[in-house]
């Protein structure tokens, strides 16, 4: 089995701003706010929700293929993956752009302020899902708008099942585009706000939603996840991280575990706990692709975690 990630390659450069913003904002001065933080704490790491999601998934022994576009100062970024067994075979350079990158500033309250430059992400429709051949499963994630509702349309004609996962994408479409995608996916996941939101735009209930694909899986951070089916709703525990320390990428983590478990024909209590644990290996360092772990491990963290094996 082989999946298809369509969705986003992106850098995150993350700095830390060692105060709090509200020291340094003026209320009534904020019609002509010029403010600048010094940031003595910076990273840059590998992100993007289908660099994220294939990482995960080669974490996990699965055959994963991320569809994207990158931008002339990808090559970094190709050795990484290149060095983790990610193939790029459906990636996409586009020479003039930059890759997509997250400006992403913290304060001590883990206020942030963040910017967000999509370069290359914005040629996502010139990918086409036909090109993919062998593929038996596919995801739909954050990427550019026209990307999205392209890939979202071609799945269906090869007659691929797919998930839906609007993410941070959902403030590009309104009501009647997010009726049309949830009509052509298979599966759709969002977190609990992103439900909310959907909800208010498109009118529908979880039983609507439902009712028009295989499973609605809402995920609800440290109070576990629930997935939404015709049969009826289970509700998944969370796994318990070793420590938190950044959140940043749990979602692809879950994501990437929805996936395995799809792809391997497994039921919704264990597809959703492989997933759960996903979420919480990653939260438990910083970066999205900076966790890591053996076959042997998970599962046995899986055991601890759930009380029951995997198979």
């Amino acid at each position: 089995m082989s999946a298809l990630i369509c969705g986003s390659v992106a850098y995150d450069n993350i700095m830390v701003f060692n105060d709090r913003f509200k020291n340094h904002i003026l209320p009534d001065k904020v019609h002509v706010l010029s403010v600048a933080f010094l940031v003595p704490e910076m990273r840059k790491e590998f992100g993007g929700c289908a660099g994220n999601i294939a990482y995960n998934m080669a974490l996990l022994g699965a055959e994963a293929y991320p569809m994207a576009t990158v931008g002339k100062d990808f090559e970094p970024y190709a050795k990484w993956m290149d060095d983790r067994g990610i193939n790029r075979k459906f990636v996409t350079q586009v020479n003039t752009e930059f890759t997509a990158q997250a400006f992403i500033t913290t304060d001590l309250d883990d206020n942030q302020i963040t910017a967000f430059h999509p370069g290359a992400m914005n040629y996502a429709h010139l990918n086409n899902v036909s090109d993919a051949d062998g593929i038996n499963i596919g995801i739909v994630s954050p990427d550019g708008r026209e990307g999205m509702i392209r890939h979202a349309a071609q799945f269906p004609e090869k007659h691929i099942p797919f998930i839906f996962d609007p993410g941070q994408g959902l403030p590009m479409f309104d009501g009647e585009d997010l009726k049309h995608f949830i009509e052509e996916a298979t599966w759709v996941t969002v977190n609990d706000y992103e439900w909310e939101l959907i909800c208010d735009r498109t009118g529908y209930s979880k039983e609507e939603v439902k009712d028009r694909v295989e499973a609605l899986i809402i995920t609800k951070g440290s109070d576990g996840s629930e997935i939404h089916t015709k049969k009826g709703r289970i509700d998944i525990p969370p796994a318990k991280p070793t420590k938190l320390a950044d959140p940043t990428g749990c979602g692809d983590a879950y994501r990437a575990g929805l996936l395995y478990g799809l792809m391997n024909d497994m039921d919704w209590e264990t597809t959703g706990r492989i997933a759960s644990l996903m979420g919480a290996m990653k939260i438990a360092e910083h970066g999205t692709q900076n966790h890591s772990f053996e076959r042997d491990e998970f599962e046995e963290l899986f055991k601890e975690s759930f009380g029951r094996s995997i198979s």
